[in-house]
């Protein structure tokens, strides 16, 4: 298997473990033009999120793939500190959202110039620290796909293509995840190379089966208790189809949210492996599959190739 960059530096991708392959520590959603670090205490995200992480740690989480994309909260040195704090691989990103949260250079900058500085967080580090993003994050509108947003998975095909970074798109439309698979290959990229963000919010899963069928990755990061039943049936459709290998699953929890007194009301990251875990087997999948979705899939998505 090839290597995992986390926030703390390389790591066989045999050394991630059972994964939350799509979490947020933190966020802020004031805006592009207004968000700035001097808006949080980063101590006191610390404090509030470690006993988050160190719950899911206890239950036997080793790695965390944090989504949080620039210009949304996305902090760095916070995450390298939870990080080392907790011993779990936690991962952070590179790439750009979609408005409000998009910088006014995103429609300045050429695609290669933005490719440019994609590529260099990935390769030499994010603003002035040794702390590299280890996987793309980007979003689209439901599809057809305006300009700006073919313009930003166009950036990030070409980023991924020099760099072996897997792409994690926040999608939730069948449509435009076709149009996000069509974009990649027309710049040479593998679909293994794309995570299929949110897929559970597509009613159809015609349009999940064709995402696998095609090699991306289907995530179901919806998961709470009451998306538990639908979830299992979703899995069930997957492994009768023979799609188990392109299947990930995780919560979309946390989030301190900026702004809030304590970072509001915080969803904490234990029900996928305290309670949902068993039921997979309750319903009658077996720990190989419990291990290929949690432990190998996520290995394979996220290596740097």
């Amino acid at each position: 298997m090839g290597k995992i960059q986390t926030t703390l530096g390389t790591i066989g991708a045999e050394e991630l473990g059972l994964t939350l392959v799509h979490e947020h520590v933190m966020c802020d959603f004031i805006g592009a033009s207004e968000v700035s670090k001097d808006r949080y205490d980063p101590d006191e995200v610390f404090r509030v999120m470690l006993p988050y992480l160190m719950e899911v740690r206890e239950l036997g989480v080793r790695g965390f793939v944090d989504c949080t994309p620039m210009y949304l909260g996305r902090d760095v040195e916070a995450l390298a500190r939870l990080a080392k704090a907790t011993g779990i691989h936690i991962l952070t990103n590179t790439g750009l959202y979609k408005e409000p949260f998009l910088p006014s250079y995103a429609w300045e900058y050429s695609v290669d110039r933005l490719a440019e500085m994609w590529m260099a967080e990935i390769k030499e580090g994010i603003e002035g620290t040794q702390i590299r993003a280890g996987f793309i994050k980007i979003a689209v509108n439901p599809g057809p796909l305006i300009p700006i947003q073919q313009k930003i998975v166009r950036t990030a095909a070409r980023t991924s293509l020099a760099t072996g970074a897997t792409i994690a798109c926040h999608t939730a439309n069948g449509l435009a995840a076709l149009e996000v698979l069509d974009i990649l290959d027309e710049e040479g990229v593998s679909a293994d190379n794309l995570v299929v963000v949110h897929s559970d919010a597509e009613q159809d899963q015609g349009h999940h089966f064709e995402t696998a069928r095609r090699g991306a990755w289907v995530e179901y990061d919806g998961l709470n208790e009451a998306s538990a039943g639908r979830t299992i049936g979703l899995i069930r459709n997957m492994v009768e189809k023979g799609y188990e290998d392109r299947l990930l699953l995780s919560q979309d929890a946390g989030w301190y949210n900026v702004g809030q007194e304590k970072g509001g009301k915080i969803r904490g990251y234990t029900y996928l492996v305290k309670d949902f875990i068993p039921l997979m087997h309750k319903a009658g999948f077996n720990q190989e599959l419990v291990h290929k979705v949690l432990v190998e899939n996520p290995a394979h998505a996220f290596q740097l190739e």
